[in-house]
């Protein structure tokens, strides 16, 4: 998987499944472009990244934004060969007849409203070029219901939909598009659940333990880079085996 001569640009790059993907990414000879709202990480993580590495900050969720950053992105590092729309929120969990307008409104918007944004920007260079990559980043919960968050439910159904329309559409181009799903992997947001839940939530994965950031980040990297190239239009889950299994 040599990256040389390539340049993903990474939403939600400022930590976690991001971040180490663009490290990875970076090792392996691709300049890279950092995006996500939180300024001074991602000048911070550029830095330890080196010269390939360049970054913007946006709120994904803000279309004139968004759109600065990838423009800022071909600027300092040229055309985008690959992009990886990271960027996500939780929605949050509240009951259904409760559930804010506000709160769906914005996890819609920046969950699968901003991946189109950002495609529909990078795609007409990909095109010219006859070859590129799109990854997004589902969740489980593209592929089940969840109780009390239907707004994130609701996004990542959607977005795994997306990432398979625009792969039929753009195969003809030379342009691949993939969804890859995180299962109960070691990030931010999981690291602040108490410990009796992490145990439960163990129990629950056939491999009867969480997932590194490392290990979801080599799937990306795959998906993205040219070994990869006769697949599109699918999901990869990185989760131990807790979608595709039933305990008995």
């Amino acid at each position: 998987m040599d990256f040389e001569g390539k340049h993903i640009a990474i939403t939600g790059a400022s930590s976690g499944i991001g971040l180490e993907t663009a490290r990875i990414l970076a090792q392996r000879g691709a300049s890279v472009t950092l995006i996500a709202r939180r300024a001074e990480q991602l000048e911070e993580a550029a830095k330890e990244l080196g010269d390939k590495a360049a970054w913007a900050a946006a709120d994904v969720g803000e279309r004139e934004q968004l759109d600065a950053a990838l423009d800022s992105a071909v600027e300092q590092n040229g055309p985008i060969t690959g992009l990886f729309a990271n960027a996500g929120l939780t929605g949050g969990f509240t009951p259904l007849l409760e559930y804010p307008g506000e709160l769906w409104d914005d996890t819609l918007r920046v969950n699968l409203t901003s991946v189109f944004w950002a495609v529909q920007k990078v795609l007409p260079a990909m095109v010219e070029a006859k070859g590129g990559s799109i990854l997004v980043t589902g969740s489980m919960a593209s592929k089940r219901g969840m109780a009390m968050n239907p707004a994130y439910v609701a996004s990542k159904h959607g977005l795994l939909g997306f990432s398979r329309a625009v792969a039929m559409e753009m195969a003809p181009h030379g342009v691949r598009c993939n969804c890859v799903i995180p299962g109960f992997i070691e990030t931010e947001a999981l690291a602040r659940i108490p410990e009796e839940q992490r145990g439960m939530i163990e129990k629950r994965v056939p491999q009867r333990r969480m997932g590194s950031v490392a290990e979801m980040a080599e799937v990306a990297v795959f998906l993205l880079s040219d070994a990869a190239s006769h697949v599109t239009g699918q999901d990869w889950a990185v989760d131990g085996g807790t979608l595709e299994t039933l305990e008995v």
